[in-house]
């Protein structure tokens, strides 16, 4: 048994669905279970019809039905009622909304869960019409039962016992399941969604608990890449990562892969493929627990940067020999809810980074208390993922880059994982230092031009 999960933009219209299609029937031999995204930006249509309804109590949903009706259509399916249904009870839906002008969190799940239900009943209803035994499922019919905690819920530790339950009974009678991702159930029946990377947590969620062979997560790139290829335009997929490696890159700029998506496949070591569904040929990214060629990877496998960086600054003789120091400023975060990325000390200061998102006046106002508080906006992170063992090759050839570049590296950490080696730079300079390690790091042959 394989899962298969597929993106909005994969499942985007009737061309796109017919792809599908043939990607499925190419793996019919490994028990598939399909889970979809909405098709193309239909999320974001609900969500701009949700605020229509709530601003100025108008209900429009005709783009949404258009692109359903159109790839209906243009498949030659016979599910307009289906569908019909569905369009019907999203009009109610808004309209409830534009009279009491109202959308509250639980909602909003429900308003967006249109997305998914409509694409995986056209997508099942298409892979029948072309001889494929598939069958349309809501996540919560399956066994995905979460917390009431709406739009960001979590999958309750009951779903590892209710999905297998629920999923392999139908691989056993050679049913194709179509689920909608990012959605379940709380325990009084209303609909939830699994925040951000929750479609491919979903996929995840199926793989680990029925502990498929692998899980399979199709996307418009071609796996991991060495680095973001808007800035290297000679970046390369990476043939394999760890689950560390990955959950590190994604933190860290790449949009790949979410890491709570890969959190259950963690668990119980099922093994996760990039794949790209526009290029079927290219052999992805394998996500694994440990990577069998280990002793021949090069030093570094991708360079990825994180922009609009607030760089914080705490210094206080009070830390020299005090415990409880850390915990004090940490506190003043925890208030404000506000989450730190990188984290560096010494014996009387510690700097962290934050998103530039956050307003930092009050936590100013309050670390001012204890210590003194600088606060740098314009800062980039640059992250190196590479291979524990070589980590002083590392940062000797990055720090030797940055000295070519002129460019001052102003913090360094490294992660508890011991995959991760991040620093920061000017945001301005960060493209500069990403090109010129990948140069250095992966066209071995070549070096940067030191700037004139």
């Amino acid at each position: 048994m394989i899962v298969m999960k597929f993106g909005g933009s994969s499942v985007a219209d009737a061309s796109r669905l017919r792809h599908v299609g043939e990607i499925v029937k190419s793996q019919l031999n490994r028990n598939p279970v399909l889970v979809l995204s909405a098709m193309g930006d239909t999320t974001d249509h609900l969500l701009e019809a949700g605020d229509l309804a709530l601003k100025e109590g108008k209900v429009e949903i005709s783009g949404v039905a258009k692109l359903h009706q159109a790839a209906i259509k243009n498949l030659k399916l016979s599910i307009q009622k289906e569908i019909n249904d569905l369009l019907d009870e999203l009009t109610r839906l808004l309209s409830g909304i534009a009279l009491i002008r109202e959308l509250s969190p639980r909602t909003k799940d429900y308003l967006v869960s249109f997305g998914e239900r409509l694409s995986v009943r056209i997508a099942a209803a298409f892979l029948k019409s072309i001889n494929i035994n598939a069958k349309a499922f809501d996540a919560w019919e399956l066994g995905f039962l979460s917390n009431s905690n709406y739009t960001g819920a979590e999958l309750l530790k009951e779903s590892w016992d209710a999905i297998p339950e629920k999923v392999l009974p139908l691989i056993k009678g050679n049913v194709v399941p179509v689920v909608t991702g990012f959605l379940a159930k709380d325990d009084k029946g209303s609909i939830t969604t699994l925040g951000r990377g929750g479609s491919d947590l979903s996929a995840t969620m199926i793989a680990a608990a029925c502990r498929a062979e692998e899980a399979q997560v199709w996307k418009d790139v071609d796996g991991i890449l060495t680095a973001d290829p808007r800035i290297v335009k000679n970046a390369r997929p990476v043939q394999n990562v760890t689950y560390d490696e990955a959950a590190e890159l994604a933190y860290f700029g790449a949009q790949v892969l979410h890491p709570r998506a890969m959190q259950p496949c963690m668990k119980t070591g099922t093994p996760v493929l990039v794949k790209n569904s526009y290029n079927v040929d290219a052999p992805g990214t394998k996500i694994e627990q440990v990577l069998s060629s280990a002793k021949k990877s090069p030093p570094v496998r991708a360079i990825t940067s994180k922009h609009k960086v607030t760089l914080v600054d705490i210094i206080s003789t009070r830390m020299l020999g005090q415990y409880g120091f850390l915990a004090e400023v940490f506190s003043v975060f925890a208030k404000y809810n506000i989450s730190v990325d990188m984290v560096a000390t010494s014996e009387v200061s510690v700097s962290l980074t934050l998103d530039t998102s956050y307003d930092l006046t009050e936590i100013k106002k309050e670390l001012g208390k204890i210590a003194n508080v600088e606060i740098k906006t314009g800062k980039a992170i640059v992250s190196i993922i590479g291979n524990v063992k070589r980590s002083s090759e590392i940062l000797a050839r990055a720090f030797r880059i940055c000295q070519l570049l002129g460019i001052t590296v102003q913090m360094v950490s490294q992660g508890a994982s011991k995959v991760n080696i991040s620093f920061i730079v000017n945001d301005n300079e960060a493209a500069e230092v990403v090109k010129a390690l990948h140069l250095d790091f992966f066209d071995a042959m070549e070096k940067p031009e030191v700037p004139k």
